[in-house]
């Protein structure tokens, strides 16, 4: 069994090192219904409203969760218009949808935004798999597409000399584990450690592994044990030597089961709360893990990161899926991102911005704009 120390002292790859900019994409079942409340960020309603923050927040891409508080905005709406319908029922809609996906004009448009590497969001937190994988759910079987849309994507992006890369939601899977999240001690609460969720996770992360190759290697929340990490990244580094791993891989499985006790979980978040008080909201996990390449920074700046190489990522406007009722003012303009760009660059950061397409998977004009006015500014 490997060990973190194997990895010690691992210089970050050169082409990663560089600071650069990226692309994110967040697409899939919740791009049907498109729908979050749009008028707050994530960061200032952890300073409003923190125990609810996840239920109200602008993250399309959480409309599953939102959906199991009846008191929300995005359950009211989805009772208008779609009636007891579960969120599965927007599958369909999703895949017949998806059929116009053309990874070609995806990748003709990051490419001439400047782009050196694309991130594909390949499972979200609701479980469903953008590939046929051959890794089965235990708890709902097929749940995943019949099109590969990760290796049309990776192909197309690497045919125009990116580097591409997979996301993975290791930490929640609502397929497994499906209580309702309202703020980061309920969470951490739900991330699955059973050890179905277990092999499952490793299964798929080495699977994605093995058909992609892909130079990121990208975990989202948490991972259900760290236990398998010294394994699964000396897997990851055997097979692409020059990859990258971020730093959202807590693993510390007494962590996600203790806090399943009420007291606990608030105890834990007046912690939060506490610190949030008394140094602001931050999403750049705290102390670093046992082990990374780089640190992600979530809407904000990872400055203070000093001599550590960080990743700024966020949405070009407040969320990262398509938000129907997202004002077109929320969205970044070229100039802004020019200028984030450069505040990022200056600090040796890379900016990963993200795109929301809708589910026929066309990028909302407002996002394209932006992102060629962007190339033309730092072009000039």
């Amino acid at each position: 069994m490997a060990d973190f120390s194997a990895f010690a002292g691992r210089p970050v790859p050169d082409w990663y090192a560089e600071p650069q900019f990226g692309i994110f994409i967040h697409w899939g079942i919740f791009s049907v219904p498109a729908f979050a409340p749009a008028g707050a960020s994530i960061t200032s309603l952890f300073e409003t409203d923190y125990d609810r923050a996840f239920i109200l927040g602008p993250y399309a891409e959480w409309y599953q969760n939102a959906l199991r508080d009846e008191t929300s905005p995005t359950a009211i709406r989805h009772k208008a218009l779609y009636g007891d319908a579960p969120y599965d029922s927007f599958r369909q809609p999703f895949e017949e949808a998806s059929r116009s996906f053309d990874a070609n004009l995806w990748a003709d448009l990051f490419q001439s935004a400047g782009a050196k590497y694309v991130v594909f969001v390949t499972k979200h937190h609701d479980g469903y798999c953008l590939w046929p994988t051959a890794v089965e759910n235990p708890h709902k079987p097929g749940w995943h597409s019949e099109r590969d849309f990760v290796g049309e994507l990776a192909q197309a992006v690497r045919a125009r000399g990116m580097r591409f890369g997979v996301y993975y939601s290791g930490g929640l899977d609502w397929t497994f584990r499906d209580s309702l999240i309202g703020n980061m001690g309920s969470m951490f609460a739900a991330v699955p450690t059973d050890e179905d969720y277990r092999a499952y996770a490793l299964a798929q992360a080495k699977e994605l592994i093995d058909r992609y190759k892909p130079s990121v290697l990208w975990n989202d929340i948490a991972w259900p044990s760290a236990e398998d990490l010294p394994d699964l990244f000396a897997y990851y580094y055997d097979a692409v030597p020059d990859g990258v791993i971020n730093d959202r891989w807590l693993g510390i499985t007494p962590l996600f089961e203790g806090l399943r006790e009420p007291a606990a979980c608030a105890a834990f978040n007046d912690r939060i709360k506490d610190s949030i008080q008394k140094n602001g909201v931050h999403f750049n996990g705290g102390s670093p893990p046992p082990h990374c390449d780089f640190r992600t920074v979530e809407y904000g700046s990872g400055a203070h990161l000093k001599g550590v190489k960080w990743e700024s990522t966020r949405g070009l406007g407040l969320a990262f899926a398509y938000n129907t009722d997202e004002p077109t003012d929320n969205y970044m303009t070229g100039p802004q991102i020019a200028a984030l760009f450069e505040e990022v660059r200056a600090d040796g950061g890379n900016l990963l911005l993200n795109v929301g397409p809708r589910a026929d998977g066309s990028i909302p004009q407002v996002q394209s704009n932006a992102l060629l006015d962007f190339a033309r500014i730092t072009s000039a």
